[in-house]
C-alpha cells in the first residue's frame, strides 16, 4: 500500500516537473496553459456578444425609428466592415505600446458601442453602435499576445484553442440570444454585451500573464510587405473567397430567417431556441467524423467541396419551404453541419497551403475576408429582402455557394503538412542557410525557412513522420 502511494507521488512529481519545464517540447507550461485559456475566454466573450443578436435582431429592429430592410442588414453586418478595417492598425499599435493596453482599449470601444446600441431608438443609432463594436478590433493583438506567451512549438495548438473557443461561443450565442431576448429584450442583450466586455478587461489584467518580452511573430501577425504575395497566390485566394462567401451567406440568411420562423412558420420568437439548440448540438457532434476523415484520410478537398454544396442545398430547401417549421429544422441542420465542418477545415487549409514564413499574413487576409463577408451579407441580404422578399435572399445565398463550390472543385489537393517552429536564436545569413539544409534533412520536414532577424525557423512538416526530438536539438531556450 505504501509502495503504491509512493509511486503515485513520484508520478505526480514527474508530471509537474514535465509541465513546468520550458524545454519540454510536447508539454505546455502552466503559464502557457493559463495564457491560452484566458485569451481564448476574452476572445469568446467578445464574439459571444456580437453573435447573440444575430438570431433576434431582425425582429427587434422592426420597432426602431427610420427602419428599412436594407438598414436592418447594414446594422447586422456593420461590425464586419469596421473589424476588417481596424484589426491591422490595432495589431500594429500593440507592437508599439503593448498588448494589454491595446486589448483593453478595444474592449472599452466595444463596450461603448454596445451601450450606444442599447440606448438607441433609431436604426441609425444601432448602426453606429454596431460599427463601434467592430472598431474595437482586438483579434490581431490577442493573437500577437498569444504568440508572446507561448513557445514556437506550441503556437499552432494555442491558436487552435482560440479558434475552438470562437466556435463554441457562436453555438452558445445562437441559442442564448432568443432565450435571453424573452427576459431582457435585445436592448438588454446589448447591455449584457457591454458587461461581458468589462469582464474581459478584468481577465486581461488579472488572469493573463504579462509577457517578459514582446516581439513580432510572423506566424501570428501580418507582414505588410507580404500582402502582395498572398494576394497573388491562387490557392490562398480560393480559400479567402470561400470564407468571404461562407460568412456572407450566414449573415444574409439571418437577416430573414427569424422573420421566416415567426411570420411564416408561426413559431413564437421566445421559442426559436427550440430550433437552434438541438441543431447546434447535432451539428457539433456530426461534424467530428467529417473533420477526422478530411485530416486523417486526406480527403480534405472532397469534404470541403461536399460541404459547400450541402450548404447550397440547405439554402435551396429554405427557399422552397421556409413556411414550415420542420423543413426549416432540416435545412438548418444541414446548414450548420456543413458550416461547422468548413469553419474547422478552412483554417487548416490555409496552414497547409501558405508557405511557412507567411502564415501570419495569410491568416490576416483570410480573417479580413471573413469580416467583409459578414458586412456584405448583411447589406445584400437587407437590400434583397426589401426589394424582392425572403425567398430571394435564400436564392442569393444558394447562388453564391454554388459559385464557391465551382471554385473549390478547381482547387489542387493540398499537401498534408502542418506548421512547426523552432527558435534558433541569433544567426547570420550563412548559418541560416546551413540550418535550412540541416533541418530539411530531418525526417518528416518538407520545407524550412530561417529568418535571421526573427531567430526562428519556420517549417512545413508531415506530422505523422516528423522527428520533433531531432528538430528540438536546433532550439535555443525559449523566453516564453
Amino acid at each position: 500500500m505504501c509502495w503504491k502511494l509512493d509511486r503515485k507521488v513520484v508520478k505526480r512529481m514527474r508530471n509537474k516537473t514535465k509541465q513546468d519545464d520550458p524545454n519540454a517540447p510536447d508539454q505546455m507550461t502552466a503559464t502557457e496553459k493559463k495564457a491560452v485559456s484566458s485569451l481564448s475566454g476574452i476572445y469568446a466573450l467578445r464574439m459571444f456578444g456580437l453573435f447573440m443578436i444575430l438570431p433576434v435582431f431582425s425582429l427587434y429592429a422592426q420597432e426602431l425609428e427610420d427602419v428599412t430592410p436594407f438598414l436592418i442588414g447594414i446594422a447586422i453586418g456593420a461590425y464586419g466592415l469596421t473589424q476588417a478595417a481596424f484589426q491591422l492598425p490595432f495589431g500594429m499599435m500593440s507592437d508599439r505600446i503593448g498588448r494589454k493596453p491595446v486589448i483593453a482599449m478595444g474592449l472599452v470601444i466595444f463596450a461603448i458601442g454596445s451601450v450606444v446600441a442599447a440606448m438607441s431608438d433609431s436604426i441609425y443609432g444601432v448602426i453606429i453602435g454596431r460599427a463601434l463594436q467592430g472598431s474595437g478590433a482586438i483579434a490581431a493583438a490577442i493573437m500577437a499576445m498569444t504568440a508572446d506567451l507561448t513557445r514556437e512549438e506550441h503556437r499552432v495548438r494555442a491558436m487552435a484553442s482560440i479558434g475552438m473557443s470562437i466556435g463554441f461561443s457562436f453555438a452558445i450565442a445562437l441559442v442564448a440570444g432568443p432565450a435571453l431576448d424573452r427576459w431582457i429584450g435585445v436592448d438588454g442583450l446589448f447591455w449584457l454585451t457591454a458587461v461581458l466586455a468589462i469582464a474581459a478587461i478584468f481577465i486581461i489584467y488579472v488572469r493573463v500573464p504579462t509577457p517578459t518580452t514582446m516581439r513580432f511573430h510572423r506566424d501570428a501577425q501580418p507582414v505588410p510587405q507580404q500582402f502582395k504575395t498572398v494576394l497573388r497566390d491562387p490557392e490562398l485566394l480560393r480559400l479567402d473567397f470561400g470564407i468571404f462567401v461562407l460568412h456572407m451567406a450566414l449573415t444574409a440568411t439571418f437577416v430573414v430567417l427569424p422573420i421566416a420562423l415567426r411570420d411564416h412558420a408561426g413559431l413564437a420568437t421566445e421559442h426559436h431556441w427550440w430550433i437552434y439548440f438541438p441543431i447546434m448540438v447535432i451539428a457539433m457532434v456530426v461534424m467530428v467524423p467529417f473533420v477526422v476523415v478530411a485530416e486523417k484520410r486526406r480527403r480534405m478537398k472532397q469534404i470541403l467541396t461536399g460541404a459547400v454544396f450541402i450548404l447550397a442545398i440547405s439554402e435551396l430547401l429554405l427557399l422552397i419551404s421556409y413556411d414550415t417549421t420542420y423543413a426549416i429544422f432540416l435545412s438548418l441542420g444541414l446548414f450548420f453541419i456543413a458550416f461547422n465542418v468548413l469553419e474547422a477545415t478552412l483554417p487548416s487549409m490555409i496552414v497547409k497551403v501558405a508557405p511557412p514564413d507567411i502564415k501570419g499574413t495569410a491568416m490576416g487576409v483570410y480573417s479580413s475576408c471573413q469580416f467583409l463577408g459578414a458586412f456584405v451579407g448583411g447589406a445584400a441580404g437587407g437590400y434583397i429582402y426589401g426589394e424582392f422578399g425572403i425567398g430571394a435572399v435564400f436564392a442569393f445565398a444558394a447562388a453564391a455557394l454554388v459559385a464557391w463550390g465551382v471554385v473549390t472543385a478547381s482547387m489542387r489537393n493540398p499537401r498534408y503538412l502542418g506548421s512547426f517552429m523552432v527558435r534558433v536564436g541569433e544567426v547570420d545569413e550563412r548559418r541560416a542557410r546551413q540550418l535550412v539544409e540541416e533541418m530539411t534533412a530531418v525526417q518528416g520536414v518538407a520545407e524550412a525557412v530561417v529568418i535571421p532577424e526573427d531567430g526562428v525557423a519556420y517549417l512545413k512538416v508531415d506530422n505523422n513522420a516528423v522527428d520533433k526530438v531531432a528538430l528540438m536539438r536546433f532550439a535555443v531556450q525559449s523566453e516564453a
